[in-house]
């Protein structure tokens, strides 16, 4: 039994102190590998160099996450894209558009998810999707962009009804369920009624929305197996049933992951 966690920020400073430990953890609890997304420039080269150290367990995506675009936004993507050409990902992401905290970028952020798209048609790569207070517009552009060649998931899902069922609509796209499946008030367990499992793939969003029962504790890879027992009790099947389908989701959607 081997699960996937298919988004961790493992380079962040938070596990600087107890990288190895946290590794060591993950063995024990199942967690074969972990799928890097970067935010910004300054996370690439760290990003980068945890998946040369442990080229076993990480593999590397690239990306600018929503909530850095600023002004400078052109010039951040076009050293985004200098490091694409040369090094190997498996996806681009996290991308997006997060208009929870500001608005102040909104126009700048729909370009940017525009440039990334193409991107990754470009590159024949899975987009990894930040979606939060902005599914509208994200569906605006993806019913202009979307292909038959673009795949992606939708990283840390928490949408309604509705929107799953305009995602599958697109054909290609996964639902990324991490930690908020587990809490109290989560509305996620009546939705994914909606969501077939062939459609899911795991995650922690490590170091951020750790799973019940470290609430108010950083988040870590190794607790993936709280949110993968969470989702044997909704879709009533045994655990090792959630790792082989969620680790056969994960290979179909990153093909380079190897």
């Amino acid at each position: 039994m081997k699960f996937i966690d298919t988004h961790a920020h493992y380079y962040a400073l938070e596990f600087k102190d107890d990288l190895l430990e946290g590794i060591q953890r993950c063995k024990e609890n199942n967690i074969s590998k972990i799928l890097l997304p970067n935010i910004d420039i300054e996370s690439i080269d760290p990003m980068f160099q945890l998946c040369v150290e442990f080229p076993d367990i990480f593999s590397p995506m690239l990306g600018l996450h929503p909530g850095y675009i600023k002004e400078d936004w052109e010039q951040q993507l076009n050293h985004v894209y200098s490091k694409l050409k040369h090094n190997e990902v498996i996806a681009i992401g996290e991308i997006g558009m997060d208009l929870y905290w500001d608005k102040t970028f909104i126009e700048e952020q729909k370009k940017a998810f525009i440039v990334q798209i193409e991107w990754a048609i470009e590159l024949n790569l899975p987009i990894v999707i930040h979606a939060r207070e902005s599914f509208q517009e994200i569906f605006d552009i993806l019913d202009k962009k979307n292909c038959d060649q673009l795949t992606g998931v939708f990283h840390c899902f928490t949408g309604t009804e509705k929107e799953v069922q305009k995602i599958q609509s697109y054909g290609g796209f996964y639902f990324g369920i991490g930690g908020v499946v587990t809490y109290k008030n989560s509305h996620l367990p009546s939705v994914l009624k909606s969501i077939p499992l062939d459609q899911i793939i795991l995650e922690t969003d490590s170091p951020y929305l750790p799973p019940v029962p470290f609430r108010g504790k950083r988040n870590e890879p190794s607790y993936l197996i709280h949110v993968a027992e969470k989702l044997a009790g909704i879709y009533q099947v045994g655990l090792d049933e959630i790792a082989n389908q969620t680790t056969e989701n994960t290979y179909r959607l990153f093909r380079k992951l190897n």
